[in-house]
């Protein structure tokens, strides 16, 4: 046995990296686990202590380990930042390193005041101990010493295990369930790389939510075993669906077996669906390179026909329930609405907002609402009313299939068209004429068209209206804003239409025109939003005519500027347009 002394190697960005901190015990513990992925080990093992016991907390790896010369030249290095060095892969497996930052691998000290670390490589097995008091005491962690004990091992050992102890006891304990779900995010569809937290590995049913394991006879395949889940909460996983495993390896990527292809699936839920089937009966129907299954395999077509139904019957189990909850999330004012409408037509009103709900399943109330108050309005109007009145004698399943057949033809919404076009003329008359007031406020307008969004087309709904960029992006889009203008209020911001893109709209007082200022704001609010939603934004500013230094050479795409005069004309046309064709 041989006693080294060693130091940290530090650089002039330690006092910045010392200054981050780890949200909870369970994200300090994951970056552990990120080392060992970095270290190209196929197993990690967890061992976590029952809550206020006095037992160590032990992360053990069969990656590659370290030398005394290595960990003394690598490992120690603790400033190191390995963001500053992107795409870079491991040794061995070509893996892209997870690991983020240097002072990581210290993280354990969280939730402990004392780490042991050890290594084996090569025929060598190093230790040290590092107790958090030292580290805080230290004025400069370069002259921390710390004591290397360097023993001879098997030449075959490698791997490296830290043994977190003397856990502080005013902190909770790191949740086995908690660390499962963060793990199984970025891990739980890799291969090479197993992880077992107190002695069971990372799986299926460790998500929070409805858990289904089948197992079922397909001809001419075999045995068919089948195991997902839904979670409870968003995404359990970054590749959401259902894997096929063939003779234990994963064939081709996750498929949602056709719920992505129906149009009454809302498309968020598909994030929670986390599962895996084994169907070694396949083995015939998998391509050459093992990437995938053949698709037009009939084997696997029978497969998909008996998933199918149990995967859509395990959503619908779950779903109902939300959305029973969320209709009972409705205004007082719609559910008299609905109390005051007939029967027959009660009934096709309470499956026309389930629908609505299905569409905009997740969405804050009050975007829900205005869509469920323009429902209710259409089949309240006598046009459509008369029709479903005509039929009130006929039997129950006539009337019912009757109402399906109009709403797929959208004839309540062209009875409520027609009986508005006359309001929405005049709605425009006044508009035109308050744009033409040179008293008029940006304000007004605002207001105006924001009630009023089928002047734009009937393709967009409001999204948010003159919200801070922090709140659309925190409260409304569930993530954490970055950036310096996090106060700043774009005017009008509009849902996705149905080829993906939003529109941000900014408004002006129509006496001015609009100029390069005007263009830079509305073009420096999305690329705020962009990066946070992920969605193609176009962009509208609409006011006066344009100044002299409006920007007309290098300008960015899907920008457009419009005369509020111009919008009316377009919308003029658009509304006399749809009259004609129902006509």
């Amino acid at each position: 046995m041989k006693n080294n002394k060693a130091r940290f190697s530090v650089n002039s960005r330690l006092a910045h990296i010392l200054s981050q901190e780890y949200t909870s015990s369970e994200k300090a513990l994951k970056e552990l686990v990120d080392n060992a992925w970095d270290a190209d080990a196929e197993r990690v093992t967890i061992s976590l202590p029952e809550p206020m016991s006095d037992a160590p907390i032990v992360i053990s790896d069969d990656g590659s380990g370290m030398t005394t010369a290595e960990l003394n030249n690598h490992y120690l290095s603790i400033a190191s930042d390995r963001r500053a060095r992107s795409g870079e892969r491991t040794a061995r497996k070509q893996r892209l390193v997870k690991g983020r930052k240097g002072i990581g691998k210290f993280a354990g000290l969280m939730t402990a005041s004392v780490m042991t670390l050890e290594t084996c490589a090569r025929g060598t097995r190093t230790s040290f101990t590092l107790r958090l008091q030292d580290l805080l005491n230290a004025h400069d962690l370069d002259m921390l010493d710390l004591e290397l004990v360097t023993t001879v091992c098997d030449s075959s050992a490698h791997g490296t295990t830290i043994t977190l102890s003397d856990l502080d006891q005013q902190l909770a304990f790191p949740s086995p369930q908690r660390i499962r779900q963060l793990l199984l995010q970025d891990y739980g569809r890799e291969t090479d790389f197993g992880i077992v937290v107190d002695g069971k590995p990372l799986g299926v049913d460790d998500v929070v939510g409805t858990f289904k394991d089948n197992t079922f006879s397909v001809q001419n395949v075999g045995e068919v075993k089948l195991r997902f889940a839904i979670a409870e909460k968003k995404s359990v996983s970054r590749q959401p669906g259902i894997v096929i495993r063939v003779d234990g390896k994963v064939v081709g990527k996750p498929s949602f077996f056709g719920l992505d292809e129906r149009d009454d699936f809302p498309p968020k839920l598909l994030k929670r669906l986390y599962g895996e089937i084994d169907a070694d009966g396949l083995r015939d129907h998998v391509t050459a390179g093992w990437d995938s299954l053949i698709e037009n395999s009939e084997l696997l077509e029978k497969v998909r026909e008996v998933v199918a139904p149990l995967v859509l019957q395990a959503f619908k189990e779950a779903h109902g329930k939300e959305l029973q909850l969320a209709h009972a999330r409705l205004k007082r004012e719609i559910k008299e609405r609905l109390a005051a409408l007939p029967e027959n037509r009660r009934e096709y009103a309470e499956s026309a907002i389930r629908k609505v709900l299905d569409k905009f399943y997740g969405e804050p109330p009050e975007k829900v609402e205005p869509f469920i108050h323009v429902l209710l309005e259409a089949i309240e109007r006598s046009d459509y009313g008369s029709v479903v009145r005509h039929l009130a004698e006929a039997r129950r399943r006539d009337v019912v299939a009757l109402a399906e057949a109009l709403d797929e033809f959208g004839l309540a919404d062209m009875a409520y068209l027609v009986e508005q076009a006359g309001a929405r003329r005049e709605f425009l008359n006044n508009l035109e004429a308050l744009a033409k007031d040179e008293k008029t406020i940006e304000a007004q307008m605002h207001r105006a068209v924001e009630r009023n969004l089928w002047v734009f087309g009937p393709e967009y709904s409001v999204f948010s209206s003159n919200q801070t960029l922090q709140r659309q992006v925190e409260d409304m889009l569930g993530k954490k804003f970055t950036g310096s203008r996090s106060k700043k209020r774009p005017d009008l911001l509009l849902n996705e239409n149905l080829s993906g893109e939003c529109l941000l709209v900014e408004f002006k007082r129509p006496s001015h025109a609009l100029n390069r200022g005007d263009y830079e704001q509305a073009t420096h609010y999305r690329h705020d939003l962009t990066k946070h939603m992920g969605k193609r934004i176009k962009v509208l500013l609409v006011g006066g005519d344009r100044s002299p230094d409006y920007p007309t050479n290098n300008t960015e795409p899907d920008v457009v500027a419009h005369t509020f005069l111009d919008v009316i004309a377009t919308a003029r046309r658009q509304l006399d347009w749809q009259i004609r064709q129902q006509r």
